[in-house]
């Protein structure tokens, strides 16, 4: 009998590896190869590549039936560099953001209709923020989401609202298409966003662009704080000193030439 389906963490776990051992042969594997060299069966190694090549992870030279590396994993890394040189250049003015303002820092990118924090700097005290780099955040709820949708086209910020969906996270969260778009106008005349406890009851936020040599936003910069730390004595302090370290930011990122497109 044919062997089954490796069930789904079993077929994670050989892909990678499969992956792995590709990219230390430069000629390629064949079926019959990667099964003896893995000690996998031949069925399941087989059930394992299809998939792999027809997401563009690996790519089977029809001629010799070897299986190389994709162009899919250049655009991973691709990706994931643009990130890393992102932080790396962003991290130096968070610290000094932080310092100045004594709340928690974050740094995001969109991906695929997300925000995702790519680093964190907390501030020293009793209110820590629940967040990690790595979290996937709403965009239309938290003020880094918002600095990321505001220089869109309208019609593509509208795209993802409507297929992402305005979820009510608070009673205070914009659940309306047309409402926010409104306010991303504003956001967009201020050079800032805020979320006024949209995502979190007690918390508000604002968040900042930061722009790549193109003129196109790459990041966001938010602050994360109390409602007593950002009430209307600190508000404008904290907004300025957050957009001048995302202008900042983004002087530097074009000074240093780190990749920032991010998908």
């Amino acid at each position: 009998m044919p062997d089954k389906v490796p069930s789904t963490a079993t077929a994670v776990e050989r892909a990678l590896t499969i992956l792995e051992a590709a990219a230390q042969r430069r000629e390629g594997l064949t079926n019959s190869e990667i099964s003896r060299r893995l000690a996998i069966p031949k069925s399941s190694a087989s059930y394992i590549l299809r998939v792999l090549d027809r997401r563009g992870y690996l790519r089977r030279d029809a001629a010799t039936g070897r299986y190389r590396l994709g162009l899919r994993l250049l655009s991973l890394g691709k990706d994931a560099q643009s990130s890393v040189d992102l932080a790396e250049v962003a991290l130096p003015f968070m610290r000094a953001l932080v310092e100045k303002i004594h709340m928690a820092v974050h740094l995001a990118v969109l991906d695929q209709g997300e925000a995702v924090y790519v680093e964190k700097v907390e501030a020293s005290g009793f209110f820590k923020v629940n967040t990690w780099v790595g979290r996937r955040m709403y965009l239309h709820s938290t003020s880094v989401g918002k600095a990321l949708l505001a220089w869109m086209p309208t019609s593509e910020a509208e795209a993802i609202l409507r297929q992402q969906g305005l979820k009510k996270r608070t009673p205070k969260t914009i659940t309306s298409v047309p409402r926010l778009v409104a306010e991303l106008e504003c956001v967009r005349e201020l050079g800032h966003s805020v979320d006024d406890e949209e995502n979190s009851l007690g918390a508000r936020c604002v968040g900042a662009p930061i722009f790549d040599s193109s003129g196109a936003v790459v990041a966001a910069l938010g602050a994360s704080g109390t409602l007593s730390q950002t009430d209307d004595a600190n508000l404008a302090r904290i907004v300025e000193a957050l957009k001048d370290a995302a202008r900042k930011i983004s002087r530097q990122l074009v000074k240093s030439g780190a990749a920032t497109a991010v998908s």
